[in-house]
């Protein structure tokens, strides 16, 4: 525990950011429906959000060996408190498209500052633990946050300055820490053909995931507004999901660890299409509503690292940066149709119609899984160890691939490379 002393500035200072970050997806939902946006143009926003996401995912590690990791995260930090209070400054729909942009290419930055950081200054004697306290933190950090919500009216100007007042106070703690210069992200060639040879359903999975978890923060609040569920009633909406998904994640891990991954893909979306299936059809009163949406948390939520763990089961060793650019690049495009495409469900059939759009995309991976499932299986002794993980930056991949301290197989001549 020593050794992890000097991290706990920087871990406390991602803590703030998570909060900050978690509290504003929700609170443009509900701010915007206020102001009377249109389904289609909120969907927008969201999408506008993930296209500044994917852009950044390239640029920051650029950014970070050009000037270093404090002033990249000092910039990108007052940034993105400058431009949430724009957001209620400007209050229009391409406006806040276009500010919600700058403000995904701003925490996808900031995400790589923090995880480029904690990898170089932890060890493989302590970066599991820093791996699993980095996870608590994401989960604690964004649920705490929702509950911010109800201390101040959405339509005001105070909740946008207490989520500047976080972005903010997230620099203190890394202005304050040890000024090392830790050793900037390594480079890496992107190439898209390579990350889906090496595996088409952990891609077609994660273009599946962004569709759906990519739209749910943002269009699922709209589904709780409709439900009768007041700024209290959503924030536990959301946060029903992620405590499901917190409670099942190393379940799903340790059941893919022993049956294989498609095994637990399988069941993860046969329980988010039930979930959704549930949720549009039979939920009525909260505690049903927030039942369905921990249910569905449970299942919908853990899919991003079951399918990266398959994708790493397929690669080489030196490969797991690249595989992890490539899923998230794959889950950033469909978390950009992700939204739009919901917001033009519940537009045509209404809010209830969220879930049944969440139940056909996941229905749809759930045929492409089993259609794979009757392709050769990665053997058990090929298969990497499960670890939970983010859907930030390739940086985090980079500290899971060392903590596990397991190497994939290497790939049979002549075995299947399609899988």
């Amino acid at each position: 525990m020593t050794r992890l002393v000097p991290l706990f500035p920087l871990l406390i200072a991602a803590g703030i950011l998570l909060a900050a970050n978690g509290m504003i997806g929700t609170l443009i939902a509900l701010r915007a429906d206020q102001e009377g946006f249109s389904p289609i143009a909120i969907g927008l926003v969201g999408a506008a959000y993930f296209c500044g996401f994917l852009i950044s995912s390239w640029m920051s590690p650029r950014l970070i060996a050009t000037v270093g990791h404090i002033r990249t995260f000092a910039g990108l930090s007052a940034l993105a408190a400058v431009i949430t209070l724009v957001l209620v400054m400007v209050v229009d729909p391409l406006a806040w498209a276009a500010i919600r942009a700058v403000m995904g290419f701003c925490f996808a930055g900031l995400a790589t500052t923090i995880e480029s950081w904690l990898n170089a200054r932890s060890s493989n004697a302590d970066r599991g633990r820093v791996l699993g306290i980095y996870r608590v933190i994401d989960l604690a950090s964004v649920t705490g946050g929702q509950f911010l919500l109800p201390l101040f009216p959405v339509g005001g100007f105070e909740i946008f300055s207490m989520v500047a007042i976080l972005f903010c106070l997230s620099l203190v703690p890394v202005c304050l820490a040890d000024r090392s210069r830790p050793k900037p992200p390594e480079r890496f060639k992107f190439d898209i053909p390579t990350i889906w040879n090496i595996s088409p359903l952990a891609c077609m999975g994660c273009v599946a995931i962004g569709l759906t978890n990519g739209a749910f923060r943002l269009i699922g609040p709209l589904f709780a507004i409709e439900s009768g569920l007041g700024v209290s009633g959503v924030a536990l909406f959301i946060s029903a999901a992620i405590v499901g998904a917190a409670v099942f994640n190393f379940p799903f891990g340790w059941f893919s660890d022993r049956h294989g991954r498609r095994a637990g893909i399988i069941i993860a979306t046969t329980g988010a299409v039930a979930a959704g299936f549930y949720l549009s059809q039979f939920a009525r009163t909260p505690l049903e509503i927030y039942s369905g949406t921990f249910v569905f948390g449970a299942f919908a939520l853990p899919l991003f690292s079951l399918s990266a763990a398959h994708a790493n089961d397929q690669a080489d060793e030196d490969s797991y940066v690249v595989v992890a650019a490539g899923l998230n690049f794959f889950y950033s495009a469909g978390a950009i149709v992700g939204p739009l495409a919901a917001a033009i469900v519940i537009a045509r059939f209404g809010p209830a119609s969220f879930f049944t759009y969440t139940s056909i995309v996941h229905g749809t991976l759930l045929v492409i899984t089993i259609y794979r499932y009757y392709a050769r299986s990665v053997p058990s002794a090929g298969r990497t160890r499960f670890v939970s993980l983010l859907r930030t930056s390739p940086v985090f991949f980079k500290m899971a691939g060392k903590s596990v301290g397991n190497r994939p197989a290497p790939r049979r001549q002549g075995q299947d490379e399609s899988l």
